[in-house]
């Protein structure tokens, strides 16, 4: 396996952030007499706002008043995320280090707006690793979408073909691998679809397996 860049997914990968907006996303449920279609958000993970937005309209249709719903819920989010570190996920810390020892670029290519992006990865004590954060409101398609993973490439100056990308859910996976790049799949809340399986990607558990795996 060679490779000339690391290309991380943020939230749900590196941050242990997913459940947290799950939770959220429940309660606005609740506060708005609506029902938790948890297909349908866990459909949503790994899309930047204007994906969530076009799959939430559609599965609720008009029981959403979306402004208000969208407004209470980011607000909630923003409230913890904004004011409290997020955990960093098992095993990140030692892979980070590891790309360090062997003189690999690392960026992040997340979903999530830059500003709010940049903020999380400080609280965290992760900004030193990167040396780019390429963000969802610097595109204009989204995961699963190549764009956003062609763009991270583009900035570092690197073919794509020779990027190995990290991701949790299946909407990233799809944009990584369409992308052209070498792509690991660390499962948080989101089990591979049959159709994601059958892209023949790694799929693992922990980034202690990825770790191990890439030291072979």
């Amino acid at each position: 396996m060679t490779y000339n860049a690391a290309i991380f997914d943020m939230d749900g990968l590196l941050l242990d952030t997913e459940r947290v907006c799950m939770d959220i996303f429940k309660q606005t449920c609740l506060d708005f007499n609506l029902p938790y279609l948890e297909q349908t958000y866990l459909n949503i993970i790994g899309r930047n706002e204007a994906g969530v937005e076009d799959l939430l309209r559609v599965s609720y249709g008009e029981t959403m008043d979306y402004p208000v719903f969208r407004k209470q819920w980011k607000q909630a989010y923003l409230n913890i995320v904004e004011n409290e570190a997020i955990p960093v996920k098992d095993g990140v810390i030692t892979l980070l280090n590891w790309f360090q020892t062997q003189n690999i670029p690392m960026v992040v290519a997340t979903s999530t707006n830059r500003q709010l992006a940049l903020k999380k990865l400080a609280m965290a004590g992760l900004s030193d690793y990167f040396s780019a954060v390429t963000a969802g409101d610097e595109v204009t398609n989204g995961k699963p979408d190549p764009e956003i993973y062609l763009l991270a490439a583009k900035r570092l100056n690197v073919n794509p073909s020779m990027c190995i990308a990290f991701e949790d859910s299946n909407n990233g996976v799809k944009a990584a691998v369409s992308a052209g790049m070498e792509t690991f799949q660390v499962i948080d809340l989101v089990q591979p679809s049959d159709e994601v399986e059958a892209l023949g990607h790694g799929i693992y558990t922990s980034m202690n397996e990825v770790l191990a795996k890439l030291k072979q």
